[in-house]
């Protein structure tokens, strides 16, 4: 099946080739891509159950048999995903950490408190890392969105009518070497490079944040007359993919484009793309190329 398809939320046969054995549960942070996989199985009549983290999940999840819960509310998922007999898992949508007059706790909490309590310490990928290790320890499969629906990864090469200039590749050879660094601290998942000078790195805030920052300093003429720019995103070295591979989507290319980049480059097969189609639509729109580098130039 072609990108083209996929976004456009017409799957077919997506899950077979994966190792999803039974009903697949999801369990649905922020954005668009718990819902097109939801799309997916039911396409492949794969039953599905989805758990959304109220605050987070979008509404459209309503669309399919679901369960709500609150952060804490561990038993509330274990119980959804028993009743709807799901042991294949994927952990998909951004969240963000709840503050502690948020967190419910139920009785399933309260059994599993040292693992929770494991949660208050370490970077994001030590945490998620956990979180997968404790769904395993639970009896579940645990899957990445690229694994059970491929079309959502970046192929390699250019997916726009622009094409990075010879000055786009040289930042972009710089910021992946950047992102590596940065990852070994479990920091970030993207940088801007522009003309060889580092304009922004990714931190908690995010890549939509991080791109307005850089849209700020442009605004403030303290990019010390660089050129346009690159965004670029990859995962850290040793990153849990399964539950937290980088994304980009539409908003991506609205802020890359208020920004003033010329482009955005991603590790070809390991970044996700939402709304594909719209994706694309708009970084053609604002002359904007997006670039899904191969192994060779990421790891050069």
């Amino acid at each position: 099946m072609s990108h083209r398809r996929a976004a456009d939320s017409q799957p077919s046969e997506a899950l077979k080739t994966t190792r999803v054995t039974g009903p697949l549960g999801i369990i649905a942070g922020r954005g668009s891509l718990p819902v097109m996989i939801a799309d997916a199985a039911r396409a492949d009549n794969v039953p599905l159950h989805i758990v959304g983290i109220q605050g987070e999940a979008d509404a459209e999840i309503e669309r399919f048999p679901h369960t709500w819960i609150k952060w804490g509310e561990v038993g509330k998922v274990f119980s959804a995903l028993e009743k709807s007999g799901c042991k294949d898992l994927v952990i998909i949508g951004g969240v963000t950490r709840p503050h502690i007059k948020n967190v419910r706790i139920d009785f399933g909490a309260v059994k599993a408190l040292p693992f929770l309590l494991s949660l208050r310490k370490g970077g994001d990928d030590r945490i998620l890392s956990r979180i997968v290790r404790f769904f395993e320890q639970n009896g579940y499969r645990v899957h990445g969105a690229g694994d059970i629906l491929p079309e959502l990864l970046v192929p390699e090469g250019t997916l726009t009518r622009l094409s990075p200039s010879a000055d786009d590749k040289a930042d972009m050879a710089l910021a992946f070497k950047v992102v590596r660094a940065l990852g070994q601290f479990d920091i970030g998942q993207a940088a801007v490079i522009a003309s060889g000078y580092v304009l922004a790195l990714e931190a908690a805030e995010g890549t939509d944040a991080m791109l307005e920052r850089c849209a700020e300093i442009k605004r403030r003429g303290r990019s010390h007359g660089t050129g346009p720019g690159v965004l670029v995103k990859a995962p850290k070295p040793g990153q849990e993919e399964r539950v937290d591979m980088p994304t980009i989507g539409p908003e991506t290319m609205l802020k890359a484009a208020e920004a003033g980049l010329s482009g955005v480059a991603v590790a070809a097969r390991r970044v996700l793309i939402a709304d594909y189609n719209r994706t694309l639509e708009i970084a053609n729109e604002r002359k904007l190329f997006i670039y899904g580098a191969p192994q060779e130039e990421t790891d050069a």
